[in-house]
């Protein structure tokens, strides 16, 4: 007997289309995708071998003993890495010529950004996390002579800002889709906007607002006044909301071959 098969789909089966790819498998996947590559792999580890050598080197050099200080020094490496971990996680599909592959298995795209930049923000907060276990063991070791004293304000800031030094790479990767393009702006503004910030009143004024590792300080040091939060809202929405919203538009309309 010839069994006839319709080729209407099951009840199932159209529901499982229709649901497409569950967000916590995205997520997954994404986050994998931080570290299955050469180059990604590479800048992990130098994002920790590097935050480890500065604090230990300046415990060791200066006897340096103030926890949150050993702790701003592993800032030093964070800031400059994360932005270019936040580049490489969005233009890595469109680098690789992948992102046809990823869009067609996940044909809605927002959501596929989405967990990209969940990915990038997890990755930061777990080794902001890291850093500052290392500047903790750090500071034990002199003993008697460390001081703990920190504002747990200024602890959740110092987290804070490396989230927005890793959203600032994620926006301008998404916005312009070229890692190159992407990661020299990221290094080179701190530069150009203490070069504005010396232009007189005029220049002073723009860096003040709209220099994003200027207007940060003041989260980290848990010293917000209403003028400082205006500031840091203001460099955000510059550098991170306004160039993430024109880039989720660019790829949720862009035709990708």
């Amino acid at each position: 007997m010839t069994t006839i098969t319709s080729g209407t789909p099951s009840r199932s089966e159209a529901t499982g289309a229709s649901r497409g790819v569950p967000f916590g498998r995205l997520l997954r996947v994404e986050t994998r995708k931080l570290f299955d590559t050469r180059g990604n792999l590479v800048l992990s580890a130098v994002l920790v071998v590097l935050s480890l050598a500065l604090v230990v080197g300046r415990s060791v050099v200066t006897g340096e003993t103030r926890f949150f200080t050993l702790a701003g020094t592993a800032a030093i490496a964070l800031g400059v890495l994360l932005p270019v971990l936040g580049v490489l996680t969005m233009t890595g599909e469109w680098s690789h010529r992948t992102a046809l592959t990823t869009f067609t298995l996940e044909p809605r795209r927002g959501r596929v950004l989405a967990a990209k930049c969940l990915s990038a923000v997890s990755a930061t907060v777990v080794v902001s996390l890291v850093s500052l276990l290392v500047a903790a063991l750090v500071t034990a070791v002199h003993g008697g002579e460390a001081r703990w004293s920190v504002d747990p304000l200024a602890l959740l800031g110092w987290i804070a800002t490396m989230v927005l030094m890793t959203g600032e790479g994620l926006a301008l990767g998404l916005l312009l889709l070229n890692a190159p393009a992407a990661i020299v702006i990221c290094l080179v503004s701190p530069m150009l906007w203490g070069f504005v910030a010396r232009l007189g009143t005029a220049g002073e004024t723009l860096a003040t607002w709209l220099d994003l590792n200027a207007t940060t300080n003041a989260l980290m040091n848990a010293d917000m006044s209403p003028t400082a939060a205006a500031q840091l809202a203001t460099s955000a929405l510059a550098w991170i909301v306004l160039p993430l919203a024109a880039g989720f538009l660019r790829v949720l309309r862009t035709d990708i071959h």
